[in-house]
C-alpha cells in the first residue's frame, strides 16, 4: 500500500486496484490484451462522510467494487480509482 498525500471529500475514497490475475488456475498466461479489470483493491485514502452518514471503509481495508467504478487517476506513478463509498460492494 502506497503513502499518499491526496485527502477525498465527502464520501469518496481513494483505491489502489489489485493486479490483475497474470494467468488462469490451470496456468495459462493472460496476454495483457485479455485481461479483466480489477474489481478488488485496498483503500488508501478515506474522505470524512458526509453530515448524517459516517464512512464505512477506513484505509487499509481489502474491498470488492464495481468493474466500471470510480475514475482512473495516477499519482508518482501508481495507479488509483476514486469513487463514491456506494460503488464499493463489500469489504473482503
Amino acid at each position: 500500500m502506497s503513502k499518499v498525500t491526496i485527502k477525498p471529500l465527502a464520501d469518496r475514497v481513494l483505491v489502489e486496484p489489485m493486479e490483475a490475475e497474470q494467468k488462469t488456475a490451470a496456468g495459462i498466461i493472460i496476454p495483457d490484451t485479455a485481461k479483466e479489470k480489477p474489481q478488488q483493491g485496498v483503500v488508501v485514502a478515506v474522505g470524512p462522510g458526509k453530515k448524517d452518514e459516517p464512512m464505512t471503509v477506513k484505509e487499509g481495508d481489502k474491498v470488492l467494487y464495481g468493474k466500471y467504478s470510480g475514475s482512473e487517476l495516477t499519482i508518482d506513478g501508481v495507479h488509483y480509482l476514486i469513487m463514491r463509498e456506494s460503488d464499493i460492494f463489500a469489504i473482503l
